[in-house]
């Protein structure tokens, strides 16, 4: 089971990259998946959240699509990282609520230019999780995920290959995509924590 492999990365060094986290039918049927999707399901992503969220292509021109627990091709994914959230908060007492993710949809050119998932104490985001879906990925088609240091250097470049999940702290790694060369497609997710008032998740996705 990779999960302890996963726990213990992040609480030595705030990420982790991982292979082969969920058997390889997994991976292909949500590939499959997210290939079959009608376009008009796919939204541009947006920069920022809730009435400050704007499209901005200049900085990122991926697609994506909210995964929910009541369709039947999402509940495996979520409930695998459901598993991942409470060995979380069982390990490293982290306080993890609950888990959002989407498809996104790379086309070819697409980006995700530098920035950083969640700004220390002004969100309630607190781990990033991507798992790549493509399979046969090779270096020459681009949409490397690129992890900075503290000090503007290259910790990792990730190539997105089918079954490597990448799981990072949000407030503490800037990073971006590569422009890629053909269509990629990953589902990106976040583990919060429960900012609410009154019972009202703050701030809803």
């Amino acid at each position: 089971m990779l999960l302890p492999t996963i726990i213990d990365a992040v609480a030595d060094t705030g990420y982790c990259i991982v292979d082969n986290f969920l058997p390889q039918q997994q991976s292909q049927a949500l590939y499959d998946y997210s290939q079959q999707l009608p376009a008009q399901y796919w939204n541009m992503a947006g920069i920022g959240r809730q009435q400050s969220q704007t499209i901005n292509t200049m900085v990122r021109n991926d697609r994506i699509y909210w995964l929910t627990p009541e369709q039947p091709e999402h509940a495996d994914y979520l409930a695998i990282m459901e598993e991942l959230r409470v060995e979380f908060n069982r390990s490293l007492f982290m306080g993890l609520f609950d888990y959002e993710c989407h498809l996104a949809h790379y086309p070819n050119g697409a980006f995700y230019k530098k920035h950083l998932d969640a700004f220390k104490g002004r969100s309630n985001r607190v781990l990033t999780t991507v798992f790549y879906l493509n399979p046969q990925w090779q270096e020459d088609d681009g949409g490397q995920l690129v992890i900075y240091g503290a000090k503007g250097e290259v910790l990792e470049t990730v190539l997105p290959q089918q079954g490597r999940l990448v799981v990072f702290l949000s407030d503490r790694f800037v990073h971006e995509v590569l422009p890629s060369k053909r269509d990629r497609f990953s589902v990106t997710g976040w583990f919060r924590i429960n900012a609410s008032v009154s019972g009202i998740i703050d701030p809803p996705r």
